[in-house]
């Protein structure tokens, strides 16, 4: 399946960033919901996969296209899970990366290494508003949670959270390391597999 036009339930330039990358070689044109003066809706459901389809339904019915939303999260175990799906608002609405990060960071102090944690993300591609049986995927990127954040790359908590295998925190990778190994990437492989087999 090719898709010829594909908005992006986004207004985060990073996360445009890396799906652009990610899409390039099977979607025609990939346009963001901020390009189209589309104003963000409010993620009420409770769920990563509810949070997803409530934005890809949004966005192909604004933009008249087929639309791909992402609803992704840290989860922490020492945290039992948080800050999961409010993630971005962690710290409040509106709250900045920087602040989020400080408010994981004080609610981890106390907490001994390692600080097991995971990325997870899920995909919801529509192909308009009322489209019955939506793709949806999703993809978990295992890793630990370091109390210094290192690296000036990437977005959210990418600054502490550390890839063991790579002896690196996200934000030191490139983005084409972090688009090999990222949940994002994980779960844009199962789907580029879905879309194959259509």
């Amino acid at each position: 399946m090719v898709i010829q036009r594909l908005v992006i339930a986004t207004h985060n330039a990073g996360k445009l960033a890396e799906f652009e990358l990610l899409l390039a070689d099977f979607v025609g044109e990939v346009i963001s919901q901020r390009e189209l003066g589309i104003p963000a809706i409010a993620e009420t459901e409770s769920t990563f996969v509810g949070n997803a389809l409530l934005k890809a339904r949004y966005a192909a019915k604004r933009a008249q296209c087929a639309a791909l939303a992402d609803d992704s999260g840290l989860e922490v175990d020492a945290l039992e899970g948080a800050p999961g799906v409010y993630s971005a608002r962690y710290a409040g609405d509106g709250a900045s990366d920087a602040v989020n990060n400080a408010r994981l960071l004080d609610a981890l102090r106390a907490s001994p290494a390692p600080r097991t944690a995971r990325y997870r993300t899920v995909l919801a591609l529509v192909s308009g508003p009322e489209d019955p049986t939506p793709m949806i995927v999703q993809g978990v990127w295992e890793g630990e949670i370091v109390l210094e954040p290192r690296g000036q790359n990437g977005f959210g908590y990418d600054p502490l959270f550390w890839v063991p295998a790579l002896g690196k925190t996200a934000a030191e990778l490139s983005l084409q390391e972090k688009n090999e190994l990222s949940h994002r990437a994980q779960a844009m492989r199962s789907l580029q597999a879905r879309l194959a087999s259509e």
